[in-house]
């Protein structure tokens, strides 16, 4: 009686055992499916849009020369943007009037900037949205 009962709680631990070691091992496997991928720049490139140099004043009377790359989500959205392009320059344009040449300087003023587009254009997107705005060439006079 003793030998079965012995023989039945460690069965009953083995299988507790497995059970967890299996439960472990799928918790894994899932996990680093989980974790973003940063997209290949052949990726990127090909979902970008160049921006070409955009000329216009500033508040206060400077004026800055601004070129950006937008990267997009997909190919859709890349097509969309494409033929969006005067919408996208005239938010870019009334951003920068609105901005005076102090809140541009340095590295946080682009930054705000970027970000400021991103989300002015991503309220126009219907295919897709974009991901990044970036700043390829600055002038500011």
């Amino acid at each position: 009686m003793k030998n079965k009962l012995l023989s039945i709680t460690i069965i009953m631990l083995l299988a507790i055992t497995l059970v967890a070691v299996v439960a472990g091992i799928i918790i894994l496997k899932l996990s680093k499916g989980d974790e973003p991928k940063e997209p290949k720049i052949e990726e990127v490139v090909a979902s970008s849009v160049d921006i070409p140099e955009i000329t216009t004043n500033l508040v206060g009377g400077k004026f800055i020369k601004i070129s950006f790359k937008i990267q997009t989500d997909s190919e859709d959205a890349k097509a969309e943007l494409e033929q969006r392009d005067f919408q996208v320059k005239d938010i870019i344009i009334k951003e920068i009037s609105e901005t005076d040449a102090q809140t541009l300087k340095g590295k946080d003023g682009i930054v705000n900037l970027e970000n400021n587009i991103k989300e002015k254009i991503n309220e126009l997107m219907q295919e897709g949205t974009i991901i990044r705005v970036y700043t390829t060439s600055f002038i500011l006079q």
